[in-house]
């Protein structure tokens, strides 16, 4: 039976995979990299470090630890520059999310930077309905790698179990993902996946290994889940 939930953040909770996009293309144009809409989703999942790493090594250019710092400052700062103007989360998502915390634990898993994270969601007023987050700060590797979830797992059960709940089996936490590397690192850590088709389209959240796929996650309920992952 589904007791929590961990939840990627970039495509899941907030629309914000273009506006990531747009702002890497333009750090990186300043640079001499181009970055095509092709090349950014190839890499979801990817954290900041790992993702300029690799558009720059594809474009045969190295970046040292400076240069490599400044850029993903500089895209960090492009992106908070547009969301503060109008934070894009999905609509009915803020519902699901209040609605679900109601009966189990909520957490996000994400390799997006914390900061990243807790801005939106004291913007948003969601941050009292998610009792842990695991960002790329607490994770080395990235998705596909199960590590994140893992980690997610283990966050989510203890404060379970602080809060007078027995401990979980894997079958009891549901992950949402929006990307196949993010639907792989889920599988990989054992635990049921729900694909939800905001970013790419629900076939191949099917083909990376989703059990199921939402097209509007505020159409799911706690029971709806029960039934579904039981």
């Amino acid at each position: 039976m589904i007791k929590a939930i961990l939840m990627d953040w970039n495509g899941v909770v907030i629309n914000d995979e273009q506006v990531q996009c747009e702002a890497y293309k333009s750090v990186f144009k300043e640079h001499g990299v181009e970055l095509t809409d092709e090349g950014y989703y190839a890499r979801m999942g990817m954290n900041d470090r790992a993702f300029t790493t690799s558009v720059f090594e594809e474009a045969g250019k190295t970046l040292d630890d400076a240069t490599l710092a400044g850029l993903i400052e500089a895209k960090g700062a492009k992106w908070r520059e547009s969301i503060e103007k109008d934070i894009p989360l999905f609509p009915g998502v803020e519902n699901f999310v209040k609605k679900c915390s109601q009966e189990m634990a909520v957490g996000i898993v994400s390799m997006a930077k914390r900061p990243e994270i807790e801005l939106v969601l004291e913007k948003t007023g969601l941050r009292p309905y998610f009792s842990v987050i695991v960002s790329a700060e607490d994770i080395a590797t990235y998705k596909p790698d199960p590590a994140c979830y893992r980690e997610g797992f283990r966050k989510i059960d203890l404060y379970r179990v602080a809060n007078g709940s027995l401990p979980m089996v894997h079958g009891d936490c549901l992950v949402i993902e929006d990307s196949p590397a993010g639907v792989m690192a889920g599988k990989a850590a054992e635990l049921p996946v729900l694909g939800v088709a905001n970013t790419v389209p629900g076939d191949q959240l099917r083909a990376a290994g989703a059990d199921a796929i939402a097209t509007r996650l505020d159409d799911w309920f706690p029971e709806t889940m029960r039934l579904v992952f039981a």
